[in-house]
């Protein structure tokens, strides 16, 4: 089986846009993993989940971001390592159609298959037992370690039957393995310092291969929607996650 696998697409239509129909135009995958964060930081989010939610062969889970987002939509508590980007995330909440907050309420925060007799999780970031049910209020997504084999094999040391182990949050590529598991991440679909929207192909047959691949996109004019639109926290958002692109 041949899947597709994606995350962080935070918001960016250009992004998601160029990866599947890169995805399409190959025609050999079978299915694709979303990973989380489909909002915030961009702004295009109604659009997204329109594309996200309209095809058939994509699964998606919740990140932290679309969580908080989520917690403001229902005036739910709203977690507080998350207060630099309420206003962020209310500008968000207030702009997304609600049908589709309800549809990303009923996600799964994690997925775990067997695929072709190969045990594999989907998870937004690594997220222990005891708070697999806990509200986005009580931080239930660990901490970001550095990527590195040793940090990861600790931070996932209780899924030692698991042989792929997928995740997002942090941004960078993350791609190492053991005699174990393989721990990938194949970096922030929608924010990278150049406009190039990274994502993974999976082949999972007797070995599981991985191809990390990179599709270039024209990024412009979603970067300059930012002061069009004048999206909360603008300035920082184009610097720390866009690299400050459109002041190369």
């Amino acid at each position: 089986m041949r899947i597709a696998v994606l995350t962080d697409i935070h918001g960016n239509l250009p992004a998601l846009e160029a990866v599947l129909a890169d995805i399409d135009k190959r025609g050999d995958i079978e299915h694709i993993y979303c990973l989380g964060d489909m909002l915030a930081i961009g702004y295009e989010t109604n659009r997204i989940l329109e594309l996200l939610f309209g095809r058939e062969d994509i699964l998606m889970i919740t990140g932290n971001h679309d969580e908080a987002v989520l917690a403001l939509s229902g005036q739910e508590t709203y977690p507080e390592s998350h207060q630099n980007e309420r206003a962020h995330h209310q500008w968000i909440a207030d702009r997304t159609d609600p049908g589709y907050l309800d549809k990303i309420h009923k996600l799964p925060r994690q997925i775990f298959q067997q695929i072709e007799g190969h045990a594999v999780l989907f998870t937004h970031y690594h997220i222990s037992h005891d708070k697999a049910t806990a509200h986005i209020s009580e931080d239930p997504f660990s901490r970001i370690v550095k990527p590195s084999l040793e940090s990861l094999e600790l931070l996932f040391q209780e899924q030692t039957d698991t042989e792929l182990i997928c995740f997002g949050h942090h941004h960078p590529l993350h791609h190492f393995r053991n005699n174990r598991s393989i721990f990938l991440n194949p970096g922030s679909l929608g924010c990278q310092p150049k406009p190039a929207a990274p994502y993974a192909i999976v082949d999972i047959k007797e070995e599981i291969k991985i191809k990390l691949t990179a599709v270039l996109y024209d990024n412009r004019s979603f970067l300059e929607g930012y002061e069009r639109l004048k999206v909360p926290e603008r300035d920082i958002i184009l610097k720390i996650f866009h690299g400050g692109q459109l002041q190369k």
